[in-house]
């Protein structure tokens, strides 16, 4: 009777969470991410410059169901974070008992790097969800049998899944053999047909972007070796690695990250003896450590380990409740802990509660700043793409500085320009080389083979049989970056480049960015 009630108390909480998930995700604009993402749900394709199909499905169907707004791009994150709960919970039941479970749920629902995770539409809940669900069905599979079975398909089906929307879900398959590798007996797995149907599973995902990529000269291996410093083996930052551990105190609650490393150190020597925490231990320890070999060289984001944390969270929690039971206060500590990530979780719905109470909190200091003021700032480039094109008779054409600023003014620009078909709303200046997927799309620097019919664009050059269209007309360079006047490619590509003004994006009297819009008269395309 106790079980069913938390049962019903679990479930009335997670659908009420969703609840005010959905409700929420209306009102924040999108992130820079966000809208980089959505732009690639309007040119589907098996792989992208950086990730895997998998963000680009799951934006396009929702905004196919929703329409082109943010609830549409990120109506299914709640739903998503719903599932990685179930998932955990699940795992944490089957491995231990119902009280570890209830309590993973709930400790997972106050760490703010999860709410964040399911509030926005990145590739973070997709990848942690199928990190999750994969995690609960090969525990599954070994327990019932080490011989083939349905939840050995699943479970490569699921991790496959999980690599089409971030590639490093991959290391999945090392927790496997690692722990297929650890003992005597489940060893003998690799003998029989369910550990090959697993790598069969996610083969049979896997295949889309390794073929997109095969056939772009393999552009995401060398974006992620650049990424990750891989190019330069002299460029160590000694003090990267202890950012990239710090900010893990902030994102994961500063209490409860560390009574999950105080969990895996002192559960660390019963692993061995214990199958569910080697389980749990070798599920994270891939993806931690190839992360934090990255940091040394830069500072890595927390985000990125985040699929680790479903089961630390697990082991944090089997080890502090059973702490808590033989010390009380060692369980008001515990409540404590989770009051006050929750408390953490409850302003990123809105650190304009900070402001509230008169605190000048700079948005270029706060971190959902990035969320801030793209709504006004595509209205005002608006207006300033009307004025140009009064004072130049002819319409122009929107570059950006980087692709995040493309991608975020494309996005709420109240009248989307479409130059034709695949062309994207706002471009990035030309570049020779491949930089992020705009080069990929059409772009204002490309040149169009003529009809076969046709004349040849230049009558002194009859064999030429391409044109730019671009070539002649006028734009608008915005930028939001005030340090940085427009880039080469500009200045060299127009015949005269001129401020055309700047405006301000505030918040509460608070400045959030400051914008800058160039005009640039007659392009002309840069030597090769």
């Amino acid at each position: 009777m106790k079980n069913t009630t938390g049962r019903w108390f679990l479930v009335l909480f997670l659908l009420a969470l969703a609840g005010v998930r959905w409700l929420f995700i209306p009102w924040v604009e999108l992130a820079p991410d966000e809208a980089y993402y959505y732009l690639w749900s309007q040119h589907l394709d098996w792989g992208y410059y950086s990730k895997g199909p998998g963000v680009a499905l799951a934006i396009r169907l929702g905004t196919d169901w929703f329409g082109q707004n943010e609830f549409g791009v990120r109506c299914l994150s709640p739903l998503l974070s719903l599932g990685t709960a179930v998932m955990a919970w699940g795992l944490a039941r089957r491995m231990f008992n119902e009280g570890v479970a209830f309590w993973t749920v709930m400790t997972s629902a106050v760490l703010p790097i999860f709410w964040v995770g399911s509030l926005v539409m990145t590739i973070d809940p997709l990848s942690i969800f199928f990190w999750a669900a994969a995690a609960l069905t090969f525990w599954l599979a070994i327990e019932q049998t080490l011989k083939f079975h349905g939840w050995w398909l699943l479970s490569g089906v699921l991790i496959g899944l999980g690599f089409l929307c971030k590639y490093t879900n991959a290391f999945q398959l090392l927790t496997v053999v690692l722990f297929l590798a650890s003992s005597r007996r489940t060893r003998s797995a690799f003998r029989h047909a369910g550990f090959w149907s697993l790598l069969g599973g996610f083969c049979a995902m896997a295949w889309p972007p390794l073929i997109w990529n095969a056939q772009n000269l393999w552009i995401t291996v060398t974006h992620l070796k650049e990424r990750g410093g891989a190019e330069d083996p002299t460029g160590w930052e000694p003090t990267a690695l202890g950012e990239f551990f710090l900010v893990h105190f902030g994102v994961y609650s500063p209490l409860i990250f560390l009574g999950i490393v105080i969990a895996a150190w002192k559960l660390k020597g019963i692993s061995r003896s214990d199958p569910r925490v080697r389980y749990l231990m070798l599920s994270a320890a891939p993806l931690i450590v190839f992360y934090a070999l990255i940091s040394v060289k830069k500072a890595g984001e927390a985000n990125w380990t985040a699929p680790a944390f479903v089961s630390l969270i697990i082991l944090a929690v089997y080890y502090w409740l059973d702490v808590s039971r033989k010390s009380r206060g060692m369980a008001v500590l515990c409540l404590g802990s989770l009051g006050f990530g929750a408390i953490l979780s409850l302003l990123v719905l809105s650190t304009d509660f900070i402001r509230d109470i008169g605190v000048d909190w700079s948005y270029q200091r706060d971190p959902s700043g990035r969320l801030r003021g793209w709504k006004n700032a595509a209205l005002s480039v608006d207006k300033f793409r009307s004025i140009g094109e009064q004072v130049i008779g002819a319409p122009v054409f929107l570059i950006a500085n980087r692709y995040q600023t493309a991608a975020e003014l494309g996005f709420y620009l109240p009248h989307r320009p479409s130059e034709g078909a695949g062309h994207p709303p706002v471009y990035i200046p030309e570049s020779q080389s491949i930089e992020n997927q705009f080069s990929f799309w059409p772009r204002y620097d490309e040149f169009r083979e003529v009809a076969k019919n046709a004349p040849a664009p230049d009558p002194m050059f009859k064999e030429q049989r391409a044109v730019n269209p671009f070539v002649g007309r006028s734009a608008l360079y915005i930028t939001d970056r005030m340090e940085e006047g427009p880039p080469s490619p500009i200045v060299r590509a127009f015949e005269k480049v001129e401020l055309a003004g700047e405006f301000d994006v505030s918040r509460r009297g608070l400045m959030v960015k400051r914008w800058r819009v160039y005009l640039c008269w007659n392009y002309e395309t840069l030597p090769l």
